[in-house]
């Protein structure tokens, strides 16, 4: 049940790319770490102090990044770029398309501080529009961790993951829930954290531990609730989804994102084409974010626990309609 769903301790996810980056660079001589002045941010301290002829820092200028990591691969390089995900995406969205998606190289564009719980640097920083930029790259994968661990996981999978591929995580230290080790992820697989028969819970990043909150107080209301962690938006796992959707017949898209080109427009746009069911979705309404601390924006903009709950209840009403 999903109240048996244990929380090992708080960290960052960021943290976990820091840590995952370190250990793939160990294990990977072809690894290279550019940053575009964000060192500290992005936690890859130690990576810098153990492979220092691996590091390029590039300074505040996001598109020679990218251009200088399309380089790279042409010497059988794997570079990591590492900024914030309104930086990586937005700023330098053009030299992505051009440099890295049309051209196929084998880039890891690896973005932090996305979404709401940016917090207190605001509107500007707080971009809620990535994962639907970067998925509608022909090519691009894209992956949302929801914790430390996956965030660790994902960095040192993507080492061996061939294509362009971008990697967003978060600022604060969230609910660190998934196997320490790592084994509970796989590229393009979704994660059933909790089987159910009443209604599907999907989530990705850190909407998943919301999820798991509000997942408790509907078992409690006396309905059966799966829960998946779809932490690849692309490519998709559409058989894990219509199996669940063919068993629940509703659903709930939980995401730290624009409801406009994200996590649920790719659930929907499946259930369009094979099994239709009402589904609520939960993230941001067609806005941008402010300045404020993380739990009282995901609270204000309409993603906190009660927030899933009440979709779930709605989507459930539907579905005796």
């Amino acid at each position: 049940m999903i109240k048996d769903i244990q929380v090992l301790n708080e960290k960052e996810t960021r943290g976990g790319f820091g840590e995952g980056v370190y250990e793939i660079g160990k294990e990977n001589p072809n690894v290279v770490v550019l940053t575009a002045d964000l060192a500290g941010s992005m936690k890859i301290a130690p990576f810098i102090k153990e492979f220092p002829e691996r590091y390029v820092q590039v300074g505040i200028a996001e598109a020679n990044m990218i251009g200088i990591a399309a380089g790279l691969t042409i010497g059988g390089k794997i570079p990591y770029t590492t900024t914030f995900a309104n930086f990586s995406t937005g700023r330098v969205y053009d030299q992505i398309r051009q440099s890295v998606a049309y051209s196929g190289k084998n880039v890891k564009i690896c973005a932090s501080h996305a979404g709401l719980t940016l917090g207190e640097d605001g509107a500007t920083h707080q971009i809620l529009e990535d994962i639907g930029m970067m998925k509608m790259l022909p090519g691009m994968t894209v992956i949302v961790p929801c914790d430390f661990n996956q965030t660790k996981a994902a960095t040192k999978a993507i080492a061996s993951y061939e294509g362009p591929v971008y990697l967003r995580f978060g600022r604060p230290k969230w609910p660190n829930i998934t196997k320490e080790d790592g084994s509970d992820f796989v590229i393009g697989k979704a994660q059933v954290l909790n089987e159910g028969s009443d209604i599907t819970l999907f989530a990705c990043g850190h909407l998943v531990w919301k999820a798991v909150e509000a997942g408790r107080i509907l078992e409690e209301k006396g309905y059966s609730v799966e829960l998946i962690n779809i932490h690849t938006i692309k490519p998709l796992d559409e058989e894990a989804i219509l199996k669940s959707i063919t068993k629940t017949r509703c659903a709930v898209t939980c995401e730290e994102h624009n409801i406009l080109g994200g996590l649920g427009d790719s659930i929907a746009h499946v259930a369009a084409k094979h099994l239709p069911i009402p589904i609520e979705f939960v993230g941001t309404k067609d806005t941008f974010g402010e300045s404020g601390k993380p739990t009282e924006l995901l609270a204000k903009y309409g993603l906190d626990t009660p927030d899933i709950v009440a979709a779930a209840e709605k989507a459930l009403a539907r579905k005796g309609k």
